[in-house]
């Protein structure tokens, strides 16, 4: 059994959306395997932007505070998100910033000259992007900014290995047959823990 964290991404909570859908497909995957399975649903958050260092400094507020203990408790993280303006949505980059408050995901290491502490290692992490455009023009065109900047940027950094994502392109004309092979998709990963 593996315990597992899902963020669901999408600021808006209406229902209709891709990513919940794809999420809730993830998470019935991984209830078939009977992993252990918490949500994070940004669009249901409230909590205010950062905006000083000294902020960042110090722990996070409620809602955000307990929600991170499930990424804590996780030993494998799923974020699914839509691609909004070549990035991820603020809505989501500003979850980030304040879980990571109060060296959650980074902690200052004994002297100014050592690196910080990767304090998310041993766990794993999958990242799925739905867009509007191919998944190809993202990838190689745009250079799949938002991707990197995550991977490398807060989950790398931070220590999650190994580090897997799901590209997917055409988001905005989705027939049934292919929201069904997404579907089926996500359930298998989430089958596998993967």
């Amino acid at each position: 059994m593996t315990r597992i964290c899902i963020i669901d991404g999408h600021p808006d909570p209406a229902p209709r959306h891709l990513i919940h859908a794809l999420c809730d497909a993830y998470a019935e995957g991984a209830g078939e395997e009977e992993h252990e399975v918490t949500r994070i649903d940004v669009a249901r958050l409230a909590f205010p932007l950062m905006q000083t260092a000294e902020e960042f400094a110090s722990p996070p507020p409620e809602p955000i505070l307990a929600e991170r203990e499930k990424i804590a408790a996780a030993d494998h993280l799923f974020i699914a998100f839509p691609l909004w303006l070549g990035g991820m949505p603020a809505k989501l980059r500003a979850f980030f910033e304040q879980a990571a408050r109060a060296e959650f995901f980074l902690a200052t290491g004994d002297s100014e000259h050592q690196w910080p502490m990767k304090m998310m290692k041993g766990k794993s992490a999958r990242t799925v992007i739905t867009m509007g455009m191919p998944g190809l023009v993202y990838r190689f065109a745009m250079d799949a900014g938002a991707l990197r900047a995550l991977e490398r940027g807060v989950l790398g950094i931070s220590g999650f290995s190994p580090l897997h994502h799901t590209i997917l392109g055409g988001a905005g004309e989705v027939d049934a047959a292919r929201f069904e092979r997404w579907c089926t998709d996500m359930r298998i990963l989430g089958r596998e823990a993967a």
